[in-house]
């Protein structure tokens, strides 16, 4: 299987990660892919940007790294986000496919 392309290498230290977010989930997690965006279930409701943080825990809970870490650089007032993640793309790519598997 190859890597998704949920991924774009934005240098060599860190990446974008493309996400769909899917608020008001019944659980939280990394649910699968949807029109090549990674999508993130969270509890949380789209209401002051508590969905988006939950976006941020999820992702960085299964990259292995802190929430602070990671910053949405687009959409953060929709569902299609772009999340900038300080990892190398091949570790992220590595950490996903075993998630997708």
């Amino acid at each position: 299987m190859s890597a998704p392309r949920v991924l774009e290498c934005a240098d060599k230290r860190s990446c974008r990660v493309f996400v769909r977010a899917q608020p008001g989930a019944k659980r939280s997690g990394i649910v699968g892919l949807w029109n090549e965006h990674l999508k993130v279930a969270v509890r949380a409701p789209a209401d002051k940007g508590r969905a988006n943080e939950e976006v941020l825990e999820v992702l960085a809970q299964a990259l292995d790294l802190r929430p602070a870490q990671l910053s949405i650089a687009r959409g953060a007032s929709a569902r299609l986000k772009e999340v900038i993640v300080p990892a190398p793309a091949a570790k992220v790519s590595e950490r996903l496919l075993a998630l997708l598997a």
